[in-house]
């Protein structure tokens, strides 16, 4: 069992992104006819046939509201899936899309990238206490590295 929890998107920002996205953009629905897109609502990827939408998520956003952080310039937004409708959820709570080389952004409480680091396939535990090795390091976002679209973020256990 991983000491780090991947935190998928909150059921009350999935709801927001469903109608809404963070570009402002009403999303559209669409069958997945081959799977395989990785879902940031439950941490998996689709199975073909299901219904996914592409949307605009601003991981910072919300985070920084909730904490009172101003990220400015770093309030960036990308693109997302997520199922099109309502999900279960992430089945556990450790570490998802550890199968590629993934980027590991870290940030400060005010929401300013403080640096990242490339990990290799199977990454985990000790990557991630390596990332929060700095004590003013508040949470890491796992990145792809081919587009750097947000996949989870982590926080300190």
């Amino acid at each position: 069992m991983s000491t780090y929890t991947a935190r998928a998107l909150a059921p009350e920002v999935l709801a927001e992104l469903r109608a809404t996205d963070d570009a402002g953009r009403v999303p559209v629905p669409e069958r997945d006819e081959e799977g395989g897109a990785p879902l940031r609502c439950c941490l998996r990827h689709s199975r073909a046939g299901e219904r996914t939408a592409l949307v605009s998520y601003a991981p910072l956003r919300r985070w920084a509201a909730a904490t009172g952080a101003d990220p400015g310039p770093y309030d960036e937004q990308g693109p997302v899936f997520v199922h099109a409708e309502e999900c279960a959820g992430p089945e556990g709570d450790g570490l998802a899309f550890t199968n590629a080389r993934r980027v590991l952004r870290r940030y400060s409480a005010d929401g300013r990238i403080l640096g990242g680091e490339l990990v290799e396939e199977g990454f985990g535990d000790a990557e991630l206490a390596k990332a929060f090795d700095d004590p003013a390091v508040a949470l890491v976002h796992v990145r792809a590295v081919e587009y750097g679209c947000f996949y989870y973020e982590v926080r300190r256990p």
